[in-house]
């Protein structure tokens, strides 16, 4: 799987980053960053949860 971040619409609300902090950071100067562009099948429950958790839709999971 893939996480894609939509950088025109990211907010860096950190809601992704309480869902699966292995694989989403928000920097001190509140831009976020992908730690795990390529996470493991392990994290996938965490990694939809961030999904859903993103009020602007702004991340999207590709298999």
């Amino acid at each position: 799987m893939r996480v894609v971040v939509d950088w025109n619409v990211c907010e860096s609300n950190a809601l992704c980053m309480a869902a699966a902090p292995e694989v989403f950071e928000v920097q001190d100067d509140d831009t976020l960053l992908v730690l795990q562009e390529t996470p493991g099948e392990e994290l996938r429950a965490e990694v939809g949860d961030a999904v859903r958790a993103c009020p602007k839709r702004a991340i999207s999971l590709l298999d």
